[in-house]
């Protein structure tokens, strides 16, 4: 039952790196990334459909998006989506293409994406140190059930604190290359 927890725990604190790891994709650094835009969101036909969905996505030039759509008829709309979002590009296109120029970032917005990025990070450590909490209270719960013995409970508690440290260490890790990607001139 502890190695099912712990293994449990492994898990979910993976998922949460895992997602931090994509969160940090969709934050923008000076070059363009196709990552940019999967949080937009389109009006299609009256379904919301992710983008990247409705259209080919890719970076030719390290300061250029450009979006194909699959159906042209919704060129518009992604247009309009791209307009509304935050990613803060203005997209322009000639009835096939939409592009999206990608401008160099000023030293005020780098910092502002720095906090955003740490933030982000911040909030995945919460993550883990919440998993982290309901598997120490299992444990816990185990243990005033008599199915576990002290002993048991204390390896597994120092076991469980060993993979904690490591993804958070792994997580600080992702922080530290995203804010010198961010920095980067």
């Amino acid at each position: 039952m502890i190695d099912e927890l712990l293994e449990d725990a492994r898990d979910r604190m993976a998922k949460s790196v895992e997602s931090i790891r994509h969160e940090f994709g969709s934050v923008r650094t000076g070059r363009a990334s196709p990552a940019l835009l999967d949080r937009i969101m389109v009006d299609y036909y009256g379904a919301i459909t992710p983008l990247k969905q409705l259209a080919t996505i890719s970076a030719p030039e390290p300061r250029l998006l450009t979006v194909q759509p699959y159906d042209k008829s919704s060129i518009k709309a992604i247009e309009r989506a791209i307009m509304e979002s935050d990613v803060g590009l203005t997209p322009s296109n000639d009835g096939n293409l939409i592009r999206l120029g990608i401008q160099e970032l000023t030293e005020e917005r780098r910092k502002q994406l720095v906090k955003v990025v740490r933030h982000i990070a911040e909030e995945g450590r919460v993550a883990i140190r919440n998993i982290r909490r309901d598997v120490m209270h299992d444990l816990r719960e185990l243990k005033e059930a008599g199915e576990s013995g002290e002993d048991e409970e204390k390896r597994a508690e120092v076991g469980l604190q060993k993979v904690t440290d490591a993804r958070i260490a792994e997580l600080d890790e992702l922080l530290k290359h995203k804010e010198a990607e961010i920095l980067e001139v």
